[in-house]
C-alpha cells in the first residue's frame, strides 16, 4: 500500500475578490509538479463565490467535471441549453467531450456559495456533451458510503460519469468506523475530508485534509469527531 497525505494548509490558495479557491492539485496559476492530481483524478478545488458572482462563459473538452455544492446555490448554464440550479445536496456532473461552453454564477445576492469542483480524465474522448443532475437524501448517508456517482448509465439512483470512477458521500458519528472496499482493480481512492476529524491508514485527518490510497484494496475510515468524507475511487493510470 502506498498514501499520500494533503494537508488542507498546503492547498493552493487564491483570493480572486469575487472567488476564495483552494487547489488540492494543481491548477491555474498553482503549479507542483509533486501534485499533478491522483491517478486520473487531476482537478479537487474548493470554492467560495461571492453573493452574485461567478465563472464567467468559457469552454472545456474532453473532462468529467463533477460539482458538490456544500453551502449556497450555483446556477449553471450552457452551449448546450442546459440552464440549472444546484444547492447543498446535490450533485452535478458535465461531460464536456468534444465541447462545450458554461457559466458557473452565485444565484443569491446574499449568500455565499462553497462548492467542490472535481475534474476527472474521460474513459471516451470526442463524446457528445452531457450534463447530468440528482438530489441525495443525507439520511442515506448516515455512517455508511452512499454513492452519488458512478459509470454504470442504466443506475437511476446516481449521476453516469465517463469514466470507471465512483463518488461517494459518509456522513460518520464520533467513534464509528465505516469500510471502504475498491470497487474495480488498478483503481486507488482520494479521500477527501470535507468537515470534521478521521483516522484513515494510521493517518489523522482534518477538514479539508485529503489522502490518497492505492495498492490496497480496502481501508477504513473511523471518526474522531462527527465528519463528513468524500471518496473518490478512480484508475490510477
Amino acid at each position: 500500500m502506498s498514501t499520500v497525505v494533503h494537508k488542507a494548509g498546503t492547498r493552493g490558495f487564491f483570493d480572486h475578490g469575487w472567488l476564495k479557491t483552494s487547489h488540492t492539485f494543481s491548477f491555474g496559476d498553482y503549479r507542483d509538479p509533486a501534485r499533478m492530481g491522483f491517478g486520473l483524478l487531476r482537478v479537487l478545488n474548493d470554492d467560495i463565490v461571492e453573493p452574485s458572482g461567478g465563472f464567467g462563459t468559457h469552454p472545456h473538452e474532453d473532462m468529467e467535471i463533477v460539482s458538490i455544492p456544500l453551502q449556497g446555490a450555483l446556477q449553471h448554464e450552457d452551449s448546450e441549453g442546459n440552464r440549472h440550479t444546484i444547492s447543498a445536496g446535490d450533485v452535478q456532473i458535465m461531460s464536456a467531450g468534444r465541447g462545450i461552453r458554461h457559466s458557473e454564477k452565485n444565484h443569491s445576492a446574499a449568500e455565499r456559495v462553497n462548492f467542490l469542483q472535481i475534474w476527472v480524465l474521460p474513459k471516451e474522448r470526442g463524446i457528445d456533451p452531457r450534463y447530468g443532475q440528482k438530489t441525495f437524501d443525507a439520511a442515506g448517508r448516515r455512517n455508511l458510503l452512499q454513492t452519488v456517482v458512478s459509470p454504470d448509465r442504466s443506475a437511476g439512483d446516481t449521476v453516469w460519469i465517463n469514466q470507471d470512477a465512483w463518488f461517494s458521500l459518509a456522513d460518520i458519528d464520533p467513534g464509528n468506523s465505516v469500510p471502504y472496499e475498491l470497487r474495480r482493480p488498478g483503481n486507488g481512492v482520494y479521500l477527501f475530508v470535507i468537515d470534521g476529524r478521521v483516522q484513515v491508514a494510521g493517518a489523522e485527518l482534518q477538514r479539508r485534509d485529503g489522502i490518497g490510497i492505492e495498492g490496497e484494496e480496502r481501508c477504513s475510515i473511523r471518526a474522531l469527531e462527527g465528519a463528513t468524507v468524500l471518496a473518490i475511487d478512480v484508475p490510477m493510470r
